[in-house]
């Protein structure tokens, strides 16, 4: 559905180099502290920013030689952008109906119902939370067949959040479909993501499925002694503490059962963040 093959993006300071695949039937996260080319990989990938080498494919295509009708099939959720905020619901809806060939005006409405979102009220007196909510209904209500969703629960409280991960789950259900997201929220990613891709610094650290993440990475939290006889072979990242070193693993198990005496933790995804980004090779 998506590739992006050594995309690069030079600013002052920065420089993104990024490969990622979404395919088909995946949900594939995308995350990593702020600045470190989240939005910058996203705003490439729709052709907002020109790139400075590389290559990107949307549905088997070039992004150079897509059409309108083959944009109507990616549904878009920026985190830094939105409608006109001197709209209202009511005013968007014939925006949106010339836009999308597909728009299902029942459905949006509906959703907008359901989720508290008056027709009649401008959107710049929307609260965060619904600006976010709003952007995602007009996203999946045109039947796209790919969702690209930069922080998408941003600003929603946690029943919002949910109700809007499990529409998401239902826009799954269908086949041909595929989104990309990404979230500072740890929990939204380890419950809706297939896959999940770390970027740092513009470069792409780690990739792994996410059941494999959660299932075999983990922390060891060791002293100095124990750590000088570790073997080092599946060691990813090692980060200096008061009582000796903190070590990402990708083989957790390994370490149980040849190092009963350790320490070893189930590392959770903001855990596993903070040692990509912090910890040492």
């Amino acid at each position: 559905m998506l590739r992006l093959s050594k995309v690069k993006k030079e600013y002052k300071g920065f420089q993104l180099d990024c490969t990622l695949e979404v395919q088909e039937g995946c949900v594939t996260g995308l995350i990593g502290k702020n600045g470190a080319g989240k939005s910058t990989t996203f705003k490439a990938i729709l052709g907002l920013i020109s790139t400075d080498g590389g290559s990107i494919e949307i549905f088997g295509k070039p992004v150079s030689e897509m059409k309108i009708r083959d944009r109507e099939d990616i549904g878009v959720v920026m985190s830094d952008s939105g409608f006109s905020g001197y709209l209202t619901v009511r005013d968007l809806i014939p925006v949106l109906k010339s836009m999308y060939t597909n728009f299902q005006e029942e459905e949006f409405r509906r959703q907008c119902e359901k989720f508290w979102i008056p027709t009649d009220k401008k959107i710049k007196e929307f609260s965060t939370g619904m600006k976010r909510k709003l952007q995602v209904l007009a996203a999946i209500t045109h039947e796209a067949k790919l969702l690209i969703l930069d922080e998408p629960t941003a600003g929603l409280d946690v029943v919002a959040r949910d109700k809007l991960l499990d529409m998401l789950r239902t826009y799954m259900e269908q086949e041909g479909r595929a989104i990309l997201i990404s979230s500072h929220i740890s929990g939204d990613l380890e419950g809706i993501c297939d896959d999940i891709y770390m970027i740092d610094e513009g470069k792409i650290v780690l990739y792994e499925e996410t059941d494999v993440l959660l299932d075999r990475y983990g922390i060891l939290k060791v002293t100095k002694e124990q750590y000088e006889e570790l073997d080092q072979e599946y060691i990813l990242r090692c980060k200096k503490e008061e009582f000796g070193y903190s070590c990402m693993t990708s083989q957790r198990q390994f370490y149980q059962e040849n190092y009963p005496q350790i320490t070893v933790e189930k590392g959770n995804i903001d855990e596993l963040i903070m040692m990509m980004v912090r910890g040492e090779e």
